[in-house]
């Protein structure tokens, strides 16, 4: 028990309460590091940026912003792979699946908000009037309420996970069959979502946002709103995520990803624990992919591309997995690293990309967290 929680008296039953348990995830240290995060996103940044004129050399332009919050949104969706791969041992290469599917759920809402200030000034999206849809599918009925859309936001990700989850995990399909087969399931829905008659913009997605909740979405204020929330939401995750890997829980899926016949020996059915962890992860990509779309302002088939998933994982191998900060650290350092490659020297990226992934995984196999945690055992050994 941690200094926080053992300093503290203990109720009757002898059990920690939750928020207790929550808040003793994290050490000092981390607590202070997330708090400097949340007040630079949550009060420098927008100082920054509606306060200073464009000419500032302090000024945080709109640019910056949409691609700092890109990248959180990132961030956050490599968080959700360290769960499944950094603690449960499962590698998916189909978490880009999730990230469009939660995109797309919140896509639909944003379309509907368009109104008739579209192209065709119609009540049905631009896109459908276009291809001669007389009326909207049955699936896109409620997308023109908020909350509607919030709920599929979650639920898409989890119900497409959980009943390709349990057929896998019921099946034991683990290791490399198990990362192919995600490979190929987001494929599938790639290939899916690019015709024109799914009802989901076909090649083009989703784009020409207007309103968010009837608030222009290109306003300043809005887009420090979103900023914002995806700041919120990627700090929340971690301490979810750090409480969760240290509860019983969490425990349990290590002894699974070290050993997962052994723990079968003494009772355990690794089943369910790889499908929640799984499900889990899913929603979370799922929030970020809603938190993406209305910031870059479009969400298309090639989110799921198998490339994308790749990527996923590249940027927790980057930053460390099982670390939940490496991701994170991971996701920052390759997306701004791409940022400045494909506008410098566009016909590099790529290669850059694959010598990355070859250096980390022969030199830096716990990644760059991994390497810092060594230079600091070796200063302070070679200070004592």
């Amino acid at each position: 028990m941690s200094a926080i929680t053992s300093a503290l008296p203990l109720p009757a039953s002898g059990r920690v309460p939750l928020t207790l348990r929550v808040f003793a995830a994290l050490d000092r240290k981390a607590w202070i590091a997330l708090g400097v995060f949340l007040a630079l996103a949550l009060v420098v940044v927008p100082v920054l940026h509606l306060a200073l004129p464009p000419e500032n050399a302090f000024h945080v332009s709109t640019y910056a912003i949409t691609l700092i919050g890109k990248i959180m949104c990132y961030a956050l969706v490599a968080v959700a792979m360290d769960l499944i791969w950094g603690y449960g041992g499962i590698l998916s290469l189909g978490h880009g699946l999730f990230f469009a599917l939660g995109g797309y759920a919140f896509g639909m809402y944003l379309m509907r908000q368009i109104g008739r200030d579209g192209s065709y000034q119609s009540d049905l999206p631009d896109f459908m009037v276009f291809l001669d849809w007389k009326e909207l599918p049955w699936f896109w009925l409620g997308s023109d309420s908020f909350g509607w859309a919030a709920f599929l936001v979650l639920a898409v990700p989890a119900v497409v996970a959980f009943v390709f989850g349990y057929f896998a995990f019921r099946s034991r399909i683990k290791g490399v069959y198990f990362s192919i087969i995600t490979q190929a399931l987001t494929y599938a829905a790639m290939l899916l979502f690019f015709r024109n008659e799914t009802g989901f913009g076909g090649n083009n997605g989703f784009t020409d946002f207007k309103r968010v909740l009837d608030v222009p979405i290109t306003a300043p204020e809005t887009r420090l709103v979103l900023f914002a929330l995806t700041a919120i939401a990627l700090a929340a995750t971690l301490v979810f995520s750090a409480w969760l890997v240290r509860s019983k829980f969490g425990r349990v899926l290590t002894a699974i990803r070290d050993a997962e016949s052994r723990v079968m020996f003494i009772g355990y059915n690794p089943l369910w624990y790889k499908l929640t962890i799984w499900v889990i992860s899913a929603v979370l990509c799922g929030i970020a992919g809603a938190l993406y779309v209305p910031q870059v302002g479009i969400i298309n088939p090639s989110e799921m591309s198998p490339a994308n998933s790749i990527e996923i994982a590249i940027w927790v191998a980057v930053g460390g997995r099982g670390t939940l900060i490496g991701p994170v650290i991971g996701a920052f350092t390759v997306n701004l690293a791409k940022s400045w490659f494909t506008v410098s020297f566009p016909e590099y990226w790529l290669f850059f990309l694959g010598l990355l992934f070859i250096v980390v995984t022969l030199l830096l196999p716990q990644g760059l967290v991994g390497l810092w945690k060594k230079i600091m055992s070796k200063k302070q050994g070679a200070q004592a």
